[in-house]
């Protein structure tokens, strides 16, 4: 598969979910917080909070390694929850982006092997 370069490649955005994205960034969850002020912050690529791409907010987006990091609170343990985001990383996948999942309590418990999860996709790239 041919990869686009970064002038080629455009995400659709959805401009009516900028005020509400707006919004999140500025009522982050403790895990969101934590990982975006002592890691992805000063992250070597530039890192976007509450990014729109279509009809979705995603919590962090990497356009440099095409990358989405969502953290999952309880509200997506349920059957349903489940399917809806396993469907929404289908389509963000299908835009060529990776989608890393971590919950609230790997991103507060286990925060290193996060950041290493992170870091290993960079390298990659």
């Amino acid at each position: 598969m041919t990869r686009l370069s970064s002038s080629e490649f455009h995400l659709p955005y959805n401009p009516a979910l900028v005020e509400r994205a707006k919004q999140l960034r500025k009522n982050m969850t403790p895990a969101e917080k934590k990982l975006w002020y002592q890691y992805l912050r000063d992250f070597k690529y530039r890192v976007l909070r509450q990014r729109p791409i279509n009809q979705f907010i995603v919590d962090f987006y990497c356009a440099h390694l095409r990358l989405v990091i969502e953290v999952d609170g309880d509200s997506h343990f349920s059957d349903n929850a489940q399917a809806y985001d396993s469907d929404r990383s289908r389509v963000l996948e299908g835009y060529g982006l990776n989608v890393l999942r971590f919950t609230n309590e790997q991103v507060l418990q286990d925060f290193e092997a996060v950041c290493a999860s992170i870091a290993i996709l960079a390298e990659k790239s």
